[in-house]
């Protein structure tokens, strides 16, 4: 009986273990509800076109992150009474990370197409997923 009682723990406790979700797979999450959110808060009129990577090879994702990370601080909001929720937004999706996998990209920043901050925050939100 209480090898019984022992084996339904331990497997009851190996089920929580691999249903529980990594904590950067909350963070990317998080990440993309952010752009989302962003998508609405964005003034798109009269704004500075954003260099947009779109379908960067696996060598070059590096400097795709990089590019939307400094495109996004270039972003305004559309009214100044979403400026808080802005400013949050922006520094929650500022704090993605991606390590350099080494190896050399040709392609830099400035080679990327120049796109609408909405169209550009739609890129972004693709190369999360």
């Amino acid at each position: 009986m209480k090898r019984m009682i022992i084996f339904c723990m331990l497997f009851f406790c190996s089920t929580m273990v691999l249903t529980t979700t990594s904590p950067r797979t909350v963070k990317y999450k998080q990440i993309q509800k952010k752009i989302r959110d962003l998508e609405t808060m964005v003034k798109d009129k009269d704004a500075e076109l954003l260099h947009t990577p779109e379908n960067p090879v696996e060598g070059c994702l590096y400097t795709a992150v990089t590019c939307f990370k400094k495109g996004i601080q270039k972003l305004q909001p559309v009214s100044s009474q979403e400026t808080a929720a802005f400013t949050k937004a922006i520094r929650i999706v500022s704090k993605l990370t991606y390590r350099d996998s080494g190896e050399h990209c040709e392609s830099t920043c400035d080679s990327y197409r120049k796109k609408t901050p909405k169209e550009f925050l739609k890129g972004f939100g693709n190369l999360m997923q």
